[in-house]
């Protein structure tokens, strides 16, 4: 799915917004305005709404249903998408085995708040990156940890 949209620069609000509601839906940036999403009935749905929301703020936008015109284009395009979720689960992972060293309760925080990121990363990695993998281990195994000390502590 292409969304092709332009927005006043004036107000800026209702362009950042647009703005934040693209990168939260893990969008391909292919130039100004021009942005793209895997194709089914949920991403189709969700660049309507970006699409409408850009008409109200005074601007323009088309959805459209397209197709690279070569498998290197579509493999370029999915390797940039799954590249940008990669970095994120990196961090990800970096975070939980830092937290190894957190005391039980900030640990317990830190587990509860890796586990909402993973999930929001999630809604928008259409491309699974094997860093995929090493953030979800890394972050089970804080959880783990902290489990087995407290089992220690009762025990």
């Amino acid at each position: 799915m292409l969304l092709s949209y332009r927005v006043p620069r004036e107000p800026s609000s209702p362009r950042i917004a647009i703005w934040r509601k693209l990168r939260q839906l893990g969008v391909a940036q292919l130039g100004d305005g021009v942005v793209a999403l895997p194709a089914d009935a949920r991403t189709r749905e969700q660049l309507e709404w970006v699409a409408e929301d850009a008409v109200q703020a005074g601007g323009s936008a088309v959805v459209w249903l397209a197709r690279p015109t070569t498998a290197a284009q579509e493999r370029q395009l999915a390797g940039g998408m799954a590249a940008a979720r990669a970095v994120e689960y990196a961090a990800i992972r970096q975070e939980a085995e830092a937290a190894a060293g957190l005391a039980d309760t900030e640990r317990a925080s830190m587990v509860r708040r890796l586990r909402a990121e993973l999930r929001r990363i999630g809604r928008r990695d259409y491309f699974p990156p094997a860093e995929r993998d090493a953030a979800v281990t890394a972050v089970q195994a804080l959880a783990l940890a902290r489990e087995q000390e407290q089992a220690e502590e009762r025990s």
